[in-house]
């Protein structure tokens, strides 16, 4: 054997090698991501909003480190002597559990006598979940007493509890869907291994390297952007090697020798996968402009993780298909010179015909459609925020204790408004927050120096002071959300006070408007990046603009399509309105990968054979293994459904739907179809654009 030939060997042996060595490990930091997640929204505002200026001055009146663990008891009939009696035994107890920053406040009884709640101040930097357990246990049902534990600490506990597998359940889930569609698509047991072997190995590095940077504080990782990171690598690293599987076979038939056949398969498929990579990460870095932290921090996760997805499946996996040859479509193994697949008769040589006949009609019928969708039913979509119980899609019981706390109590109780303001001014600031509606005037007042509301003279801190109010809806409510504007507008014409509304309801607000500041700041920048992007790829300017009309215009009737599924077949209450920024940015930057697959092809068989002709080649030789791409990717975000998580729930199925639609219809139909009617004229100004069909 030659030197050259060993080589051939050798140096896809050493990749191989290489990535099971170095990045096989990593898959351990999949399972410890958990460890350094943050699901605070506090935790996510940008610095420069109220309720993050209000939370900094608050610190300074309060036990630092506090989350209220809230346990409310509920009876059928007004409390007995002897459930009065088990209330505050269960607060001596619980006063003697450790770790906790303060005395248990309570018992406290409701006015109708037929509920009771006391507020237990857990360490926010200790096992919170573990510690709300401990209260579950201890404040158990007896004595004709039902008892939930809620508040931010039984959220908190029980939102942590809805990731908890997300590294096991999710992957199984998406593994298995994928595998399945593998097999089908290559009909051979050996590829689906080795594609999902890369994918496996992409998600163990981007994980090592995420948990390293959210360890060391360089990004927060929440549980939602855990999720979109392991659906995000699994399916954008299939559909790079789809792409380079489904040409190495076509090559495989024109070429005797394996190595010669993938060489020829990796030149052609390298450009437009690293187009398509680099898209994605340019699309979702797009988000580091947002003022969100939540939003702003799934921008680098998410680039990792295509980052690494695209690092597999250029490195890993050719050496693979270089090691393997033909063996690796066993038992259906390519055989040179044999009929090739792009030339087969079939369902994509019917489609190209089809378009090829009629490709006004078919842009036009399937264009306007589709802008009937987004234009009636788009509106309907209720993106403008939801409570935070709401964001479980199964009854909790911090959501369930939530729940009767508003029946009995003031529904903002255990979660009160805070308000930072000049000590010269609270007298005003007291008396004008009690005259707002939607606050209970009787729980207004100044925190004292005892460290609570009326316990003693005002504390003052640099010359402030913290005035707590009880809001009288449910705190994470839309019309407690109504009040902190009325209440920020009020306090705002005291003068000389200075007033500052903040706590639980504000972080819910300032959070609201923040999304739909960064939605409206997000959505151009992507789509210019992704337009310069196609621009370079293609060396045109007009045949870009319909690829960015198109993938604008399936984005539209896939929020239309949403809106009837959300509001009507799901009875959602609503969405955050982030749902709508993350799946654009996910279509469009997803869905244009698709575009770049057949455009790239477009354009090599244009060169070749003229626009035309070129372009119904490109169709009938990418059609399967797009829309196989599709199929994939569509499976792996579905796959986020089974989370019991509102958002993502939302998420998974805009963005499946979406690039089914896209793959579907807008690539298969509408895209070829409009590019046969401009003809030539796509690829201007480049000189493709006036040169003449070779066909004639």
């Amino acid at each position: 054997m030659s030197a050259r030939r060993l080589l051939w060997w050798v140096v896809p042996a050493l990749i191989v090698l290489l990535w099971l060595v170095g990045a096989g490990p990593q898959g351990a930091s999949l399972g410890k991501l958990a460890d350094v997640q943050t699901n605070d929204n506090s935790a996510f505002l940008p610095t420069s909003s109220e309720s993050t200026e209000v939370a900094q001055q608050v610190s300074r009146f309060t036990e630092p480190g506090v989350v209220p663990a809230i346990v409310v008891y509920s009876a059928d009939a007004p409390l007995t002597v002897a459930q009065r009696g088990v209330v505050a035994a269960d607060a001596k107890s619980l006063g003697r559990l450790p770790g906790l920053r303060g005395p248990v406040v309570g018992p406290r009884f409701s006015e109708d006598r037929r509920a009771a709640e006391l507020v237990v101040p857990l360490d926010s930097a200790g096992d919170v979940a573990g510690a709300v357990d401990t209260i579950r246990h201890a404040a158990r049902d007896r004595a004709g007493l039902t008892a939930h534990v809620t508040g931010p600490a039984g959220l908190s506990a029980d939102l942590g509890a809805a990731f908890a597998g997300i590294d096991g359940r999710l992957l199984l889930v998406t593994g298995a869907l994928v595998f399945l569609i593998l097999i089908v698509v290559y009909r051979s047991p050996l590829l689906p291994v080795v594609v999902l072997a890369t994918a496996t190995l992409a998600l163990a590095a981007a994980g090592g390297v995420i948990y390293q940077l959210a360890k060391h504080d360089v990004l927060k990782l929440s549980g939602m952007s855990q999720g979109i990171l392991f659906i995000l690598v699994i399916g954008a690293c299939t559909d790079y090697g789809l792409l380079l599987v489904a040409r190495f076979r076509e090559e495989l038939h024109r070429h005797a020798d394996r190595r010669r056949a993938l060489t020829t398969a990796y030149r052609a498929a390298l450009e437009p996968i690293a187009a398509s990579g680099g898209t994605v990460i340019l699309g979702v870095l797009c988000l580091l402009v947002t003022n969100l932290k939540s939003t702003h921090d799934v921008g680098p996760v998410a680039a990792v993780g295509i980052g690494a997805s695209l690092l597999a499946a250029l490195t890993f996996l050719p050496a693979c298909l270089l090691l393997l040859g033909r063996a690796a479509f066993w038992p259906f193994a390519p055989r040179y010179g044999a009929s090739r697949a792009p030339g087969r008769p079939g369902l994509w040589g019917r489609i190209a015909r089809f378009v090829g006949r009629y490709p006004r009609r078919c842009w036009l019928v399937v264009g306007g459609v589709l802008l009937i969708v987004a234009v009636v039913f788009v509106p309907q979509l209720q993106a403008s925020g939801t409570k935070q119980t709401d964001v479980f899609l199964h009854t909790e019981d911090s959501v369930t204790g939530q729940q009767v706390l508003a029946e009995h109590f003031p529904a903002g109780a255990g979660n009160p408004t805070q308000i930072t303001a000049r000590a010269g001014a609270a007298d005003r600031v007291v008396a004008a927050t009690r005259a707002v509606r939607g606050v209970s005037p009787s729980s207004v007042a100044v925190v004292g120096a005892g460290g609570r509301p009326g316990a003693g003279p005002a504390k003052v801190v640099d010359g402030r002071v913290l005035v707590e109010a009880t809001l009288a809806d449910a705190p994470d409510s839309a019309a407690a959300i109504d009040t902190v504007h009325r209440l920020r507008d009020r306090l705002a014409s005291v003068p000389g006070a200075d007033a500052k509304v903040g706590g639980f309801t504000a972080i819910q607000a300032d959070t609201n408007a923040t999304s739909e500041h960064d939605r409206a700041v997000v959505i151009p920048l992507v789509l210019a990046v992704v337009l310069v992007v196609l621009i370079l790829l293609l060396r045109a300017v007009v045949a870009p603009l319909v690829l960015i009309a198109s993938v604008v215009l399936s984005f539209a009737a896939t929020l239309g399509v949403a809106a009837l599924v959300f509001n009507h077949l799901l009875d959602f209450p609503g969405a955050d309105p982030s749902v709508p920024l993350f799946a654009f940015v996910f279509l469009v930057a997803l869905g244009v990968d698709y575009n770049i697959f057949l455009m790239s092809r477009v354009r090599e068989e244009s060169v070749r054979l003229g626009t035309r002709d070129g372009t119904l080649h490109a169709l009938r030789a990418t059609g399967g293994v797009i829309t196989s791409a599709g199929v994939v990717l569509a499976a792996t975000f579905a796959a986020l459904a089974v989370l019991p998580i509102l958002f993502l729930v939302q998420v998974a199925f805009l963005v499946a739907f979406g690039v089914l639609l896209d793959t579907i219809v807008v690539r298969s139909v509408l895209v070829p179809a409009a590019i046969l009617d401009l003809g030539r004229a796509s690829w201007w100004p480049s000189r493709l654009s006036r040169r003449p069909n070779p066909a004639g």
